[in-house]
């Protein structure tokens, strides 16, 4: 049996690492076939070298300058602000494995489906920004799309076999970030060091700042509506602290199933991988005896607006996401660089969402526009 041939975009980041893991546990299954980072340079080149892979691409034209000195001469970079979408329309690969942070996946997503690819999605903003164009190309056959998040591969899991209209809600955990016990008027003088503390997960600093305020978890909500057809009345969350329980989902006759395992990426990524097979992964092993006690509770709104906001815009759907997402990206940006309060990337979002007039989407432009005119507008209000 051939190889399954993987495009891996974000290969030096968090969720990239862990699926050249997954890659190298199974060489008969799975080779990667092209790279791509933002401006790791030294971290693509050792990939490269350690896969030998034929293609990479480096998006920062001054870090790529200097991979191209330590690549062998035989090996093909790419780099520039298109070059991801150059790499999806050119590459040889049978799954994008898409690992990018932001919107810049949006569109190396789409021209992957368009060429009839399977696309294991690790890139939250492309179904947030762009869900109802995906499904547009979903529903016209173009293409497969399999989730890499733990949250929506648990609900992947637990409907193997079963039918959605069966389903009569999907809980979907959360871990409460490092501030789900913190008053909210600690929230102002909160710092990036506190924020980058996760007491679950080990990600990057932009995702890790979403779950600090509860970001992620609308991002995912959002998600789980185009990923799976169910309406937002479906959809819930629950804090869950152990992060034991990645999901759950009740059915119409009263049955729950939900999927658990150790909080670790390479399940779902590896899942995502081979779905609907599954291949074995040597390692920890859930012991509830050891964990004890599994404790879950109601998310707070007020404490976390921006969870307010998200799930907002998402029920309003159109243009209504785009603007959200470009909005918390630029204020997480402003938040790391010490030049905005964490309270101020929800009030951000607020006034964005407000001076906007959602429009549906019939178009990939319309969201690529929206997106800009709020980094625009936020940029220049921040440079004043």
């Amino acid at each position: 049996m051939e190889p399954i041939k993987i495009l891996l975009l974000g290969s030096t980041g968090s969720i990239g690492t862990s699926a050249c893991r997954c890659v190298a546990r199974h060489p008969q299954r799975f080779r990667l076939t092209g790279l791509a980072a933002r401006n790791k340079a030294d971290a693509l080149v050792k990939q490269a070298a350690s896969f030998n892979v034929p293609l990479v691409c480096i998006t920062d034209p001054a870090a790529a300058r200097g991979a191209a000195l330590a690549l062998p001469p035989d090996v093909r970079m790419l780099s520039g602000p298109d070059a991801l979408t150059q790499m999806a329309a050119e590459a040889d690969y049978d799954v994008l494995l898409n690992a990018l942070v932001g919107a810049v996946g949006l569109v190396p997503t789409v021209t992957a489906l368009k060429r009839n690819k399977r696309v294991a999605l690790a890139n939250k903003e492309t179904l947030v920004i762009g869900g109802d164009h995906i499904k547009t190309l979903l529903d016209a056959g173009s293409g497969q799309l399999v989730p890499i998040d733990s949250e929506h591969s648990a609900i992947l899991q637990c409907l193997q076999g079963e039918d959605v209209a069966a389903v009569e809600s999907v809980t979907l955990t959360a871990s409460g970030g490092p501030f789900r016990d913190l008053p909210a008027e600690r929230f102002a003088s909160v710092t990036p060091e506190e924020a980058l503390r996760h007491p679950t997960w080990a990600m990057g600093s932009k995702i890790t700042i979403d779950c600090a305020t509860l970001m992620n978890k609308g991002f995912e909500v959002i998600e789980a509506h185009h990923l799976f057809g169910l309406p937002y009345e479906k959809l819930d969350i629950c804090i869950h602290p152990q992060s034991v329980i990645h999901s759950m989902v009740t059915f119409h006759d009263g049955a729950v199933m939900a999927q658990m395992g150790v909080p670790d990426m390479e399940l779902p990524i590896q899942y995502a991988l081979s779905w609907p097979k599954r291949l074995p992964i040597r390692g920890r092993r859930l012991d509830l005896s050891g964990i004890g006690l599994l404790s879950f509770s109601r998310p707070d709104y007020r404490r976390f607006p921006c969870l307010r906001l998200c799930l907002e815009a998402g029920r309003t759907g159109g243009t209504a996401p785009a603007v959200l997402n470009a909005a918390n990206e630029i204020a997480v940006g402003l938040f790391l660089e010490r030049k905005i309060g964490f309270d101020r990337i929800a009030a951000i979002l607020e006034t964005a969402l407000s001076r906007h007039a959602p429009r549906p989407v019939t178009s990939l432009d319309q969201i690529i526009d929206a997106d800009s005119e709020t980094r625009d507008a936020i940029l220049t209000q921040h440079q004043r």
